[in-house]
């Protein structure tokens, strides 16, 4: 019987964007934001637009538990947040690849932190 994580992975490949839903860690409300992401096998990667000063980044911090929707395919996923440089720099690259290089370097301003996301 597929999941909700086996239908969302089933549309991402044909989204471009997807909606991201974080628990404010002063509010504790949902938070929606649109997100451009990369989708490879089992794992979802996020690139915060302003880094590691972006919002929704800094309450996956506080709380790693996120809302993903592509195409109303709807999952709840484990967010870890990473600042290893490597790292980084390999979502970074997936993004490029994706989006093209004038266009991540045109939205996204601080390139310290990036996400992964298990959709299984």
């Amino acid at each position: 019987m597929p999941t909700r994580a086996d239908s969302l992975k089933a549309q991402l490949p044909r989204a471009s964007e997807i909606t991201i839903g974080v628990t404010g860690r002063k509010s504790g409300r949902t938070i929606s934001n649109p997100v451009w992401f990369v989708s490879d096998g089992d794992k979802l990667y996020l690139l915060p637009v302003r880094g590691s000063d972006t919002e929704w980044y800094k309450n996956v911090l506080k709380n790693p538990a996120i809302r993903v929707e592509a195409a109303g395919a709807k999952a709840e996923l484990r967010a870890v947040p990473s600042t290893d440089a490597k790292e980084v720099a390999s979502v970074v690259e997936k993004f490029r690849k994706k989006y093209g290089a004038s266009n991540v370097k045109k939205y996204y301003s601080k390139l310290d932190v990036a996400v992964v996301a298990q959709v299984s």
